[in-house]
């Protein structure tokens, strides 16, 4: 059995026969079962990858908290680890073209797009958490405090092992956004794959163990949420939790972390509303909110998928759009000029096209799209047209649920408080955007919007240095930003007393005669 992250004897002129395995305490581990890695843009089967369980998630663990308690790595200096870090970021970049192949293969971004986000964002992304760490103040010292005097360090600590859950959609990125600050911050990371999307987390492990990260700091598990996911989440060896997916799965991890009440941060769905004001630049606007709800053609949770147009500019900015969309190539991912790609499998392929049949059902009107693209190309594969729905109320379904997929509800209103009322009625609170030439208007819209991230001209706009989480329903905690860092360590304060005379402590309390000399 071969796999890409260890010396392949095959043939490197396909992929076809490669079989990715698991990396637990330094080491690649195989299992009975496999899964079949499918492209979404074909169904052809191009790899296969170990199936795990239990035993390989109470395996994985149990090096993470072995190396943890050695302080193998977290006693390494803060400028040792960010040297690592840095040499990893260096591999991967190396292998972009690569990395950025198999990126489309197992999730169908194009390649433009596979390109930022198994390549570009996560080497910046470590790169950045790396200059994070070389700067980071772990221990500082405490003030000088009376009326007893006293002094102290406050100090910042590692957690212990710590459990990352990424999704299919953008795997490597979301895994990065995870597992760098908790490396840096001298963690030891058991990091969980979805099942389709395995490939840029075991790549990543290969990368840094040969930068330098010890064996059995940094184990990859392969297999079903429900198993292997549930596993980790309840595991009383784990001390912090962090996640990325549905609403109702992340309730499932707190539940399941409540056993030795873990540390959690939790990303979850979103429905960002994103509101056109009637002095918007239409050009731009227009441009923005197809990016903004067609990106991985529709399958981000920060996506703008409820559009909240005026009434007195909606029929021309749905005009536009469809214009727009009419020029955009939908194809096979690998081919540099496609735009939009397919849905990861089947099964999401028929959940979105199910919301569409919903949303017509409640009284929506498709304006364009509405289906599977016709045309041979399209006969194998996971494919949704990109799809307007116009006449939408904020109370339907499709403007309520997370689609996951190219769907875009427009919405007409017509007041600037009808809108942040619409845009705020929902149980997500993750993005949302506003279109302005009046920055002082668009501030003061955003300011009112219940959201983890708002976007002002703009959507999907990825700043490191900000941090990045939901309100509500949407999440608990942040990710991104120097702040990252206090998501994967615990304040621990040293005080010490200073007061020379015993008189002047707080003992006499208790203890009311005087001692004796």
């Amino acid at each position: 059995m071969t796999t890409t992250a260890q010396p392949n004897t095959h043939d490197n002129s396909t992929l076809d026969s490669t079989h990715y395995q698991m990396f637990i305490d330094g080491e690649w581990v195989d299992s009975d079962e496999k899964y079949d890695l499918t492209e979404p843009a074909t169904e052809e089967v191009f790899a296969t990858a170990a199936k795990g369980g239990t035993q390989h998630a109470d395996a994985a663990v149990q090096a993470a908290k072995r190396t943890f308690e050695s302080g193998i790595w977290r006693n390494i200096s803060p400028g040792g680890r960010a040297e690592i870090l840095d040499r990893a970021a260096d591999a991967l970049e190396a292998r972009a073209e690569e990395l950025t192949t198999l990126g489309t293969r197992e999730g169908g971004a194009p390649l433009n797009l596979s390109n930022a986000f198994s390549v570009g964002m996560p080497v910046c992304n470590t790169r950045y958490f790396a200059d994070i760490l070389r700067k980071h103040e772990f221990e500082r010292p405490g003030p000088l405090v009376g009326p007893v005097i006293s002094g102290g360090l406050v100090r910042r600590e590692p957690i212990g092992v710590c459990v990352a859950i990424v999704p299919w959609n953008f795997p490597t990125a979301l895994a990065v956004w995870k597992v760098m600050p908790a490396l840096a911050a001298g963690n030891s990371v058991v990091l969980k794959t979805d099942e389709k999307t395995p490939i840029g987390a075991l790549e990543l492990a290969k990368e840094l163990q040969a930068a330098g990260v010890p064996d059995g700091v940094f184990n990859v598990v392969t297999g079903d949420g429900e198993v292997v996911g549930a596993q980790l989440a309840a595991h009383p060896d784990v001390r912090k939790v962090s996640f990325t997916g549905s609403t109702a799965i992340g309730k499932e991890i707190v539940h399941a972390g409540a056993g030795n009440l873990k540390k959690v941060t939790l990303e979850l769905g979103g429905k960002g509303a994103n509101i056109i004001l009637d002095d918007a630049d239409l050009r731009t606007a227009v441009d923005g909110s197809i990016w903004a709800f067609l990106m991985h053609a529709g399958q981000a949770c920060e996506s703008g998928t409820r559009l909240l147009v005026p009434s007195s500019l909606h029929d021309e900015f749905v005009d536009r759009m469809i214009v727009r969309l009419r020029t955009q190539k939908i194809g096979n991912p690998l081919e540099p000029d496609t735009d939009i790609g397919p849905l990861i499998n089947a099964a999401q392929r028929d959940r979105v096209l199910g919301y569409i049949e919903s949303a017509k059902t409640d009284g929506a009107t498709v304006a364009y799209g509405g289906g599977v693209p016709a045309g041979e190309p399209y006969r194998r594969g996971f494919w949704v047209e990109p799809t307007i729905l116009t006449n939408v109320t904020n109370d339907m379904t499709v403007a309520r649920e997370e689609v996951f997929g190219p769907v875009l509800a427009v919405i007409r209103y017509d007041s600037i408080e009808e809108a942040v009322k619409i845009a705020n009625d929902t149980e997500y609170g993750l993005s949302a955007g506003v279109w302005s030439q009046d920055l002082n208007q668009a501030l003061a819209v955003a300011r009112q919007l219940e959201a983890g991230s708002v976007w002002i001209n703009d959507w999907h706009m990825g700043n490191q240095e900000y941090p990045f989480g939901g309100y509500k329903q949407s999440g608990v905690g942040r990710e991104l930003s120097a702040h990252a860092l206090d998501e994967y360590t615990e304040q621990k304060s040293i005080q010490i007393c200073l007061e020379p005379k015993l008189e002047n402590r707080a003992y006499g309390l208790v203890l009311s005669v005087p001692p004796s000399d």
